[in-house]
């Protein structure tokens, strides 16, 4: 560790309430160190630049169960140790990420996912004509009335999620993923997701169906052990978590960004730009997720700057920074400007872990705010000038609740 970081280290705020006023202060270095919730120190990186080096880099391990020295310290109710050690491909290194990757690529890729657009579209259209029925005036919140519903539905019909476990889930992961709670109520809440996780599977075991969850629940490849139980819940907890909670960030930042630059859909009905273009911009400025933690050094890593990284110190990737980087983007970063040429960005991360429902979350905003704007034209903020608050969380980028007019009175 540098002198520089042994006298200076930023504890990151957990609510995320000022996550990219942060990340650019941190950019002032290849990479910092900074306090995390157990308390636990990590290198935070937050350059485009280096996230794309040390993201591609076979030193650096996500794996923490076989890779960090200080798990061992940690206390029960670690904040972190939902996400942190959750096992599933999201954690695994090497050849054991590639072979349990494997098992739930296919559905994800283009071909496939453009097959599920006309489900997504009714889903949609169901949802945005609830909006249009409201009387002038109504207001209401466009994450809980499209941005979550839309995308929870989509990703429990694919796993097969009943009903009646749906919502339950739903707040479950959302609960874990709040990176303020003390460790207590953390504990309580990975306790309580892992509890309707498994009553996912059981219920799955007495009524398989085509969907992906009885598909993980079949044999293996032929001489391969069949997926354990952790494995198993963990593997629902990244899917079903990543495939809803990313886009309903996603959407709502992105409604928020075009209500808030009138322009946009002017451009859009003159065909200078397009819905992708305003999707791009938006990951770009608002990626959906900050932190994630943790990564593990295998070795000593040298960023220069006097900065380096060593065998077993713990980092933390800010995704979401990595758009406004100045050195990527010159030209005002932090503006939202969808006519940009480069959108370059890394919000579904890089690498071998790059995610792999990119693909889908960007078909679902796409549908949503194409139908949205297109049956709603006159949309409008409840409280223009007022920036809506944000999710109680480092490691989630987005607005808690959007409030808006769909019918003007």
């Amino acid at each position: 560790m540098t002198a520089l970081s042994v006298t200076r280290c930023p504890v990151l705020d957990p609510t995320g309430r000022a996550m990219h006023a942060e990340a650019t202060s941190l950019r002032e270095a290849p990479a910092v160190l900074v306090e995390l919730p157990g308390p636990v120190r990590a290198w935070a990186v937050t350059r485009h630049s280096v996230i794309q080096s040390l993201t591609n880099d076979p030193r650096v391990s996500r794996d923490i169960r076989q890779h960090w020295p200080d798990l061992a310290r940690m206390p029960d109710g670690w904040p972190l140790a939902a996400l942190a050690l959750q096992q599933s491909f999201f954690n695994f290194y090497g050849e054991e990420h590639r072979r349990s990757r494997r098992r739930v690529a296919p559905t994800f890729s283009p071909r496939q996912v453009e097959r599920m657009r006309p489900q997504v579209q009714a889903t949609a259209d169901r949802l945005i004509d609830a909006l249009a029925a409201l009387p002038p005036g109504s207001v209401v919140d466009i994450r809980q009335a499209l941005a979550l519903p839309l995308t929870i539905t989509v990703i429990c019909d694919l796993f097969g999620v009943p009903d009646h476990l749906r919502t339950k889930i739903g707040t479950g992961i959302d609960a874990v993923l709040n990176s303020s709670l003390g460790p207590q109520e953390a504990l309580a809440a990975s306790n309580t997701l892992y509890e309707r996780l498994g009553e996912l599977l059981r219920y799955k075991r007495e009524h398989p169906a085509a969907d992906l969850t009885s598909d993980l629940l079949l044999p293996c490849d032929p001489g391969q052990e069949p997926l354990t139980e952790d494995v198993l819940l963990g593997t629902l907890f990244l899917m079903i978590g990543a495939g809803y909670e990313t886009t309903v960030n996603l959407i709502t930042s992105a409604v928020h960004a075009v209500l808030g630059h009138p322009q946009t859909l002017t451009r859009i009905h003159e065909g200078t730009i397009g819905w992708k273009d305003v999707i791009e911009e938006t990951l770009r400025i608002e990626g959906p997720i900050m932190h994630i933690p943790m990564r593990c050094a295998l070795e000593d890593i040298d960023l220069g700057e006097g900065v380096v990284i060593r065998k077993g110190d713990a980092i933390t990737v800010a995704f979401a920074a990595a758009g406004r980087d100045p050195e990527l983007h010159p030209q005002c970063p932090e503006r939202f400007d969808p006519t940009r040429s480069s959108k370059e960005h890394l919000a579904f991360g890089h690498g071998p872990h790059f995610c792999l429902g990119a693909h889908l979350a960007r078909l679902e905003a796409e549908v949503a705010l194409s139908t949205l704007f297109g049956r709603l034209p006159e949309l409008a903020l409840a409280h223009p000038g007022q920036q809506p608050p944000r999710v109680e969380s480092f490691i989630i980028n987005g607005p808690q609740r959007l409030e808006v007019v769909p019918r003007p009175a």
